[in-house]
C-alpha cells in the first residue's frame, strides 16, 4: 500500500500490479463512522462546503468542515467524530479513491489541473470517483445547468440523482435571503446556495434555518470577496478564478464593473472563448498581467478593440492603473482566469497581495 500525498503527480508512471494507491480522503471514507458529505467540482466546492456547514450548524446538527481547505481528514481520528463530516474533495484527492461519500455533490467540470492528470479525461475520471462507488441508498447532487454528457452515464449510477439548477422554483425564500447578502452575488453563487440547500434539506434542516444561515453567511476569502470602497472605487478579490469560465461568471456578477485585472500562467487551456467574451463585453478598462493577460490584451489590440487596454508588469502597477482609470462609484475586479504560479506560490498569495496593495494605496494622498 502506498499512501500518496495529493500534490504528487503519477503522470507517466505505471503503478505495478498488487500495489494499492490510497490517500487520507480514501481511508477516511472507508473507516470513519461519520455520515460523509463529499463536495467536489472545478469551481464552487469551497463555497458550497462552507455554506452547507453554516446551514447544518444553524439546524443544530453536529457537523465539521474538513478536507481540501479545512482540517486534514485523518486528524479527526484523534478527536471525537462528529455526526456529519463535510469533506471538500479536489481531483487530486479523489484520483485513487475506491470509496464514495453517502452524499456526493458535483458543482461543475471545466478543464483544470490537466497537467497533473495527463489530460482532461484523466481529470474528469478522478472527479467522478466521488460518485463511482456509491450504493443504492446514497445520493448524488449535481449541477443541472451543465451537461455531463460524455462524462457521466447517469443510468449506471445506483444512487439517487438530484439535479439542481439556478431556477428559483422551490427555493423562493432562500433566494430572497441570498439576495440580501452582499457576499452572495452572481448566478453561479445562487446555484451554489441551492446545491448546499439540497443537501441540507436531505439531512433534515428546515428552510427557516437554511434562510438564517444564508443571511449570516460571510463568504470565503478570494472568492468574489468584497474589499469595500477605497477612494470611491469598489474592489473585489476573486483570485480563486484560475480558469476563464470562473472569471466570466465573476464579470457577469458585477453589473457596474469598470475595470478587470486578469492574467497569470497558462496551464494549457484555450483562451479563444475568453478573448471573444472580453472583446464583446461592456468592461471599459482591461488590465493584463503576465503572461496570459499581456497576450490577450495584445491580441485584442490587433483585432481593433476600442477598450482601454493596459499591460502591467506586476500587481503593483496593475493596482496603480486601476485607481487611475476606474470611474468613481464603479467596481474593479481581480479575476485572473489563469494560474498564479508564474509569480505567486498560490492564488491565496496573489489575492492577499492584491488586497494589501489596494488598502495601502487607498491610504496614500491623492
Amino acid at each position: 500500500m502506498v499512501i500518496k500525498t495529493p500534490g504528487v503527480s503519477f503522470t507517466d508512471f505505471i503503478v505495478p500490479r498488487n500495489v494499492m494507491i490510497t490517500c487520507q480522503t480514501d481511508l477516511f471514507m472507508k473507516y470513519s463512522d461519520c455520515l460523509c458529505v463529499g463536495v467536489t467540482g472545478t469551481k464552487g466546492k469551497t463555497t458550497v462546503a462552507a455554506m452547507l456547514y453554516e446551514m447544518l450548524r444553524q439546524g443544530g446538527l453536529d457537523a465539521r468542515l474538513i478536507g481540501h481547505t479545512g482540517q486534514p481528514v485523518l486528524d479527526m481520528f484523534e478527536e471525537n467524530d462528529p455526526q456529519i463530516a463535510i469533506v471538500e474533495m479536489s481531483s487530486k484527492q479523489l484520483e485513487f479513491t475506491t470509496a464514495s461519500p453517502h452524499i456526493a455533490v458535483l458543482t461543475n467540470i471545466y478543464p483544470e489541473h490537466i497537467e497533473h492528470h495527463n489530460g482532461f479525461t484523466g481529470y474528469v475520471n478522478s472527479k467522478l470517483n466521488i460518485v463511482r462507488h456509491q450504493k443504492k441508498d446514497d445520493y448524488f447532487i449535481c449541477n443541472a445547468s451543465q451537461s455531463f454528457d460524455g462524462y457521466c452515464d447517469f443510468s449506471k449510477i445506483p444512487s439517487t440523482v438530484i439535479k439542481v439548477a439556478s431556477d428559483i422554483s422551490g427555493y423562493e425564500s432562500i433566494y430572497e435571503a441570498a439576495e440580501q447578502n452582499e457576499y452572495i452575488i452572481g448566478n453561479h453563487n445562487i446555484q451554489n446556495v441551492f446545491l448546499a440547500c439540497a443537501v441540507a434539506r436531505r439531512l433534515g434542516v428546515s428552510d427557516r434555518d437554511i434562510c438564517a444561515a444564508v443571511l449570516g453567511y460571510k463568504g470565503v476569502e478570494h472568492r468574489l470577496e468584497p474589499l469595500g470602497t477605497v477612494r470611491g472605487i469598489k474592489f473585489y478579490n476573486d483570485a480563486i478564478a484560475t480558469i476563464p469560465q470562473a472569471t466570466i461568471c465573476a464579470v457577469e456578477a458585477i453589473p457596474d464593473l469598470d475595470t478587470l485585472i486578469f492574467g497569470g500562467m497558462s496551464v494549457g487551456v484555450s483562451y479563444d472563448e475568453f478573448e471573444n467574451f472580453l472583446y464583446n463585453s461592456k468592461i471599459p478598462n482591461l488590465i493584463g498581467l503576465p503572461d496570459t493577460g499581456r497576450q490577450i490584451c495584445s491580441n485584442l489590440a490587433n483585432r481593433g478593440c476600442r477598450k482601454n487596454l493596459l499591460i502591467a508588469d506586476d500587481m503593483e502597477t496593475a493596482v496603480d492603473a486601476a485607481f487611475k482609470v476606474t470611474a468613481p462609484g464603479k467596481s474593479c475586479l481581480l479575476s485572473s482566469a489563469a494560474s498564479s504560479y508564474n509569480v505567486y506560490k498560490d492564488f491565496e498569495h496573489k489575492g492577499n497581495h492584491f488586497r494589501k496593495l489596494v488598502m495601502e494605496k487607498g491610504e496614500e494622498e491623492i
